[in-house]
C-alpha cells in the first residue's frame, strides 16, 4: 500500500468509525478463509461489517473519534466488527464465535464506552432493536385490544339482559 493509499484508508475509516454504533475486536489468528468469509458473511446479514487493516492505521483512523480509547486493543492478527446498529456487530460476532472457538473477541466500544470480551458478550445477548420495536408494538396495541374489549363488554351485556327481557316478554 502507497502513502496515498494509506492517507486515504485512514480517512474514509475514520468517518465510518465516527458514524457506527458498536465496534468488536477479536483475535483472528488460526482462522481459515473459508472461515473469515463465513464470519464476514454472518456480520453482513446482521447488518454490520468486518476489516481487517494494519493496526497502525487502525489506531491513526480511531484519533479523533470517540472511539479512541480502544487504541490499546489492537496488537497482533485483529478484525474489526462494526455496525451502526448497537447490538448486530457484537451479536453476529459472538455467535460465530461460539462455533469457531479460534476467534477470540478481545473488546470493543458501544459509543464512548469500553468494553470488555464480558461486555461484549453481555451486548450480544441483548435483544436487537427491530426485536425491542417488535415488543414495543406489541406492548402499545395489547392496551388497545383491551380498552376496546372492556368498552365494548357493557354494550354485549346490555344486549343480553335486553334479549332476556325479549324472550321474558314473548313468553308470558
Amino acid at each position: 500500500m502507497e502513502r496515498a493509499e494509506k492517507r486515504e484508508f485512514v480517512a474514509s475509516f475514520n468517518q465510518v468509525l465516527g458514524s457506527t454504533g458498536v465496534v468488536v475486536v477479536a483475535h483472528y489468528a488460526g482462522l481459515s478463509v473459508s472461515d473469515m468469509t463465513a464470519l464476514r458473511a454472518k456480520v453482513r446479514e446482521a447488518g454490520g461489517s468486518v476489516k481487517v487493516a494494519k493496526n497502525r492505521l487502525v489506531k491513526l483512523a480511531l484519533q479523533g473519534t470517540e472511539l479512541e480509547h480502544i487504541a490499546d486493543l489492537f496488537s497482533g492478527p485483529t478484525v474489526i466488527a462494526y455496525s451502526e446498529d448497537p447490538v448486530a456487530a457484537a451479536k453476529a460476532t459472538m455467535a460465530f464465535a461460539k462455533t469457531n472457538d479460534k476467534l477470540v473477541v478481545l473488546g470493543g466500544a458501544l459509543g464512548s464506552t469500553n468494553l470488555d470480551a464480558d461486555g461484549v458478550k453481555a451486548l450480544a445477548d441483548m435483544p436487537s432493536l427491530d426485536e425491542l420495536r417488535a415488543k414495543l408494538v406489541g406492548m402499545i396495541s395489547t392496551p388497545a385490544t383491551r380498552i376496546a374489549q372492556v368498552v365494548n363488554a357493557p354494550a354485549g351485556q346490555l344486549a343480553r339482559v335486553f334479549g332476556a327481557y325479549a324472550k321474558k316478554d314473548e313468553a308470558a
